[in-house]
């Protein structure tokens, strides 16, 4: 068993926390450490049974450990990015957590620091970049390809050959036409349908979805100031073939 530490205590992290006890009661092959949180006010709690073990500076005193960060909410999509970048971790540090009701199919790729939980079914050759959140009984059908840093909210049902770009959310029950693309850091409302491409950058909504306004800026800036140019699915990084 590896050690692993989960960076965060919101909901996400504590569903992964969750998903993390699942693989282990199937095989055991994590040894939960706790979580880091930078909010001072949380250290040294517990949190759906492990401790908040206090800020992300405590990454130097466990040098062996696996780490997945699990923050990131509609309000600020790119927190996960920023907390990434400002780790400097290599890719081999980061642990991919896959529910073991999760469903991988065959020619299916993920990222290092990507989570499936539970339920969420990848149908076949389904190409999923780094640090990709995927929350319940989110499907992703044939030959679609989510880019680094994207978040899937539950219930969410991708047609075959739909893109995500770096960064973008689907809101919960979300539906998408086969083919369309999400521009980076776009943001697809909670039940929506949507039949045509996303620009970057935006805010989309309704049925059939539609563009709302601007993507809001987060409140903090990312580590250089300006926006990451989307990688290619060619430099999604280290990706790790996990279908049969």
């Amino acid at each position: 068993m590896r050690d692993l530490v989960i960076v965060g205590a919101g909901g996400f992290a504590r569903e992964t926390a969750a998903a993390v006890s699942a693989v282990n009661d199937a095989r055991p092959t994590w040894r939960l450490r706790g979580f880091l949180d930078d909010d001072p006010a949380l250290h040294g709690t517990v949190r759906a049974g492990a401790p908040i073990l206090g800020g992300t500076d405590r990454l130097a005193d466990l040098p062996e450990a696996a780490v997945v960060v699990c923050v990131g909410s509609p309000r600020d999509y790119r927190a996960r990015q920023r907390i990434v970048r400002r780790l400097g971790l290599p890719a081999g540090r980061y642990a991919t957590i896959v529910h073991p009701s999760a469903e991988v199919g065959a020619g299916s790729v993920l990222g290092p620091g990507t989570v499936l939980l539970a339920g969420v079914v990848l149908t076949a050759d389904v190409t999923v970049g780094a640090h990709v959140a995927v929350m319940p009984h989110a499907v992703l059908t044939h030959d679609d390809r989510v880019h680094d840093h994207v978040i899937i909210a539950s219930g969410v049902r991708l047609g075959g050959g739909a893109v995500l770009r770096l960064g973008a959310y689907v809101g919960a029950g979300a539906l998408l036409r086969e083919g369309v693309t999400v521009g980076e850091w776009s943001l697809v409302g909670m039940g929506s349908v949507l039949l045509r491409d996303v620009p970057p950058g935006e805010v989309w909504a309704g049925n059939p979805a539609r563009r709302l306004r601007p993507v809001q800026a987060p409140a903090e800036p990312d580590a250089e100031g300006v926006p990451t140019p989307a990688a290619s699915i060619e430099e999604l990084a280290v990706p790790r073939v996990v279908g049969s």
